[in-house]
Order: C-alpha cells, then structure tokens, then sequence
C-alpha cells in the first residue's frame, strides 16, 4: 500500500509539472545579497613610553661648574677663645661653676670673675672639593661631593705661632625630579652634610672650632650647588623628546599583507607621566599613552595626523596594548567543497521519501551573505525520479544557514540549514523534496564546517611579527603579545569573518643613533 501511496503522490507532482511545464526552471527566489563589510571594534590601549637619558653629561656639567676651592678664609678673630669666667662667693671666695653653686652656702651672694682674657688669633685656610658624583637607585638621584678643609690658627694669644687642624665632610644631595604640566623636569633637592672630624684645634686644653665658620661658608656653596643641579636638570631636553615619542605614536602598522590584507592605525589621546627610575647613570622616565586603535582590511588607511603634544592627563586605567586582527574565509572556497560532496552523494544514489529512488545531477553551488546573519546556499540541480516515464525538474533551490562556533574556537558550523523561502509549488517540485532530505542537508551542512585553524595561526603569526619591533626615527617602536581570543564568526560581506582580539605590552623607547 505504501509503494502505491508514493506512485500516487508522485502522479500528482508530476501532473501538475506537467500542467506548468515539467521541464521548466523550478527553484525559489534568491536571497538578497548583502555587502556589509566587516567593522571591528574600535580599542583604547595603553602605551608605555619608556625615556632613558644618560645622566653622566649632567655628572660633567657639575663638575665644571663648581670651582675646586670652595672658598678661602684668611680673617683675624678677637675671640678665637672667649675669656674663661668662674662664679665666687662673696665672703669665703669660694669658687666654684655652673650647677656645682647650687651646693656653696653663700649669704652675701656670688659674682662671675674673669680667670682668662679673650685669646685672639688670625684664622686662614680653605675648602676644596673632590670630584662630584651621580648615581642612584630607584626614584631618588644621588649626588656625592667631598669636601676637605685645612684650617690654621695663627697668632694664637701671641703664645702659639701656627695651629693647623684638617677636616672632612661628604656632602650628600638626594635629588627627585618631577615633570611641570610642559614637559619641563624640575628637581626637588634635600641637602645635607657632616663632618667626619669638625675643624678645630686644641690650645691650652680648649679646643678651638671653625665649625660655625666653615659652615657659613660652606652654606653659600651648597646653595649654589643646589640651583645648579637644579638648572642642569631643567636643561634636560625633555620636553623635545616626548615630543619626539608623541609624535611617533601617530602610526599605522600592515599587520598581514593578504588573505586579508589588514592594518592597525594608532592614535594617541592621552599622555601621563608614571614617574622615573634610576639605575646607575641611567634615568628612564616612564610615560602612558592612551591611544585608540583600530583595525582596517583592505588598503592602508590614511595615516593619523599627530596632534600638538597635550598636558598630562590622568588615564582611565592601564589597558595595555589591545586591538583586532581579521582572519577571513572566503565564500567562494566553500563552493567547490560542497559541490564535491553533493556530486559524491549522487554518485552513492538517493532515495526519497515518499518518491524513492532519484537520479539526481548537481551542477553548480553558490554561496553568499545575506540578511540576519546568515549565508545563502544556491543549488543548482536536476533531478529525475527512476523509472518514471515523466520528465524530472530542473533549477535552483536556495538554502540559507546561520554560521556559529564556540568561544575562542576556530571550527565554525552551520545550524538551521533550511529552504530560503516558499513558492505555492513547494508541495509537488521535486527539488524542494531533494533538498528536505535529512541525508542531503547532512551533507552540505558537514561541508560548509569551516576550519580557521590554519588562516587562524598564519594571521596571528604575521600581526606579532609585524609589531615586534619598527625604528621610526630616534624612536623604537615594538609590542609584545600576551593574549589571544576570538568571539564568534559573522557573515560580513567579505567574507566569513572571525574578529581576533589581541591583547599584550607596547612601547615606544627612546632609542637615539639607531637610525635604520
């Protein structure tokens, strides 16, 4: 009863063929065929601009600046010791000094005698500096200058003809350097200073200090040493240099050159100052750039115009190097793979149901994209129903299917592979029929699985090569990749398109004599 049944539905099919033209084109309209190119996502990364300057220039500069003979002292005192004073009493001529009174009973009172006059001497010498030394570690810049001081006592109370006394002390600058809102450094200076044996010498059992002297002295070198620390740090070019590295920022970068060809354009917007490190003779000012980045395919886009260099500003937060890379699959690779497997399933024989056996010939596929994110499938075929006497059909059905993968996979599959709309004939052509077969939709659903392992890697690949390293200028250009992922697949116009998004480190370093 079956097999009648199926004769009878297909003598009904047939018939109605037959009434239209059994051998007339059948099919369905075509999809509309969109264009839409693939957008990617623009990105707002953080650039680290890394400045080393080597301060051993600014370590020569002091040391030319500063005399050797600090100063120089030849100047009589009338006081080189004050005249020595005991407290006596009144009545019993006790002496006594100091808290010792407290203890001497005393009716009358006490009064201060003078045991010793005033001694006078003549005081001459000089303070000489060795050599000025930077250095330092961490964010503080250390100066080092050692001082010596050899001082003499002429003269002293007409009882000693020369006293000479030598002394040393380190004077030590811890310096930090802070950048004004124009780029220009600016140094905050802590100074400080000891003697390790204060000049001075010892007559008749006192001991003479020049300290007093030698610092007052020694106070106006230290200021001025301080304003020339401070003035060779603010003739630092600085400012020139972050320009220099501004300006570099403005860029765009081939990151594959075909299959798809893509670039990334880097535009800064922001640029802060993260503070300095020093190592050795070497100061390397950190700065952030925030910039956007965008990713094109196709031909080069127009380069970025650099902007004047801004006021720091503060950044949202530190993103690190983020941006998109294209990997495509072009739609007319898949053609032939389909066309391949539906002639393969022909050659295997097909049977429908409720018709049965059919001789099927595939002759043409094409794919394309097309509205809500799905690709159009277009068949072209004939088929004739064995053992019939009435002729088969013959023309182009269209299927649409949605492409999707899993995150961060490269194997892309079709889901909701179906018949792109109806004519009032679906019920009796024979195509339509085929076409509904789970065997024959198995069949180009299992060839349109799209693998992007192999574009995936070379992509990838090409992108960190090409951000690596580039000399532009004074300025080293290089990124490093950290991590990769990729969303999901999207029917664009172009292609099927799978956005990769990378993220890593990117700076720009200050790289003077590097010219390539």
């Amino acid at each position: 009863m079956r097999s009648v049944g199926n004769w009878v539905y297909l003598w009904i099919a047939c018939l109605v063929m037959m009434l239209s033209g059994c051998d007339s084109r059948a099919g369905n309209p075509a999809p509309p065929r969109i264009d839409t190119a693939a957008e990617l996502p623009k990105k707002t990364s953080t650039i680290t601009v890394p400045l080393t300057i080597d301060i051993s220039g600014l370590e020569s500069k002091l040391n030319n600046s500063v005399p050797q003979r600090l100063w120089a002292i030849n100047q009589h005192e009338r006081k080189c010791i004050p005249a020595q004073r005991v407290t006596v009493c009144a009545v019993h001529k006790t002496k006594c000094k100091g808290d010792a009174c407290k203890n001497v009973p005393c009716k009358i009172g006490f009064k201060k005698t003078k045991i010793t006059p005033d001694v006078a001497c003549t005081i001459v010498g000089q303070v000489t500096r060795g050599r000025i030394r930077l250095g330092g570690e961490g964010d503080v810049l250390m100066l080092t200058m050692p001082v010596s001081a050899v001082i003499s006592a002429r003269d002293v109370g007409g009882i000693i003809k020369r006293e000479t006394a030598n002394a040393s002390a380190d004077v030590r600058a811890r310096v930090r350097i802070m950048l004004s809102d124009n780029w220009a450094p600016r140094a905050k200076v802590d100074i400080a200073y000891d003697w390790r044996e204060p000049p001075g010498i010892n007559f008749l059992g006192q001991r003479i200090r020049f300290v007093r002297k030698a610092d007052a002295e020694l106070a106006k070198v230290i200021a001025g040493l301080e304003r020339d620390l401070t003035a060779e740090i603010g003739r630092v070019q600085t400012r020139a240099i972050v320009e220099g590295a501004w300006r570099e920022g403005f860029a765009t970068i081939l990151l594959n050159r075909e299959r798809p060809p893509a670039w990334m354009r880097v535009t800064p917007r922001k640029l802060d100052w993260n503070g300095y490190r020093i190592e050795g003779r070497k100061l390397t000012m950190t700065l952030s750039a925030e910039a956007l980045t965008e990713t094109f395919i196709g031909d080069e886009p127009e380069r970025p115009q650099p902007t004047p260099l801004p006021k720091q500003s503060k950044m949202s937060g530190n993103h690190g190097l983020r941006f998109h890379i294209p990997v495509l699959a072009d739609y007319s690779q898949l053609e032939p793979v389909i066309l391949r497997a539906l002639k393969k399933l022909a050659a295997k024989g097909i049977s429908l149901d409720r018709i049965g056996p059919v001789q099927v010939e595939f002759k043409k596929v094409t794919v394309y994209p097309t509205e809500n994110g799905r690709i159009a499938v277009g068949v072209e075929a004939s088929a004739d129903v064995i053992r019939s006497p009435l002729k088969g059909t013959n023309g182009v059905v269209w299927l649409s299917a949605k492409p999707f993968n899993e995150a961060n996979s490269q194997l892309v599959n079709f889901r909701d592979l179906k018949i792109a709309g109806r004519t009032d004939r679906e019920a009796v052509n024979l195509l339509f029929a085929l076409f509904e077969d789970p065997e024959v939709i198995a069949e180009i659903s299992k060839a349109l699985t799209t693998d992007f392992n192999k574009d995936y890697a070379k992509v990838v690949e090409a992108a960190k090569k090409a951000i690596a390293m580039r000399q532009e200028g004074d300025f080293l250009l290089s990124a490093e990749v950290d991590e990769i992922g990729h969303g999901t697949v999207i029917a664009t116009g172009q292609g099927l398109f799978l956005p990769v998004e990378v993220k890593g480190k990117a700076n720009i370093r200050y790289n003077p004599g590097s010219k390539r």
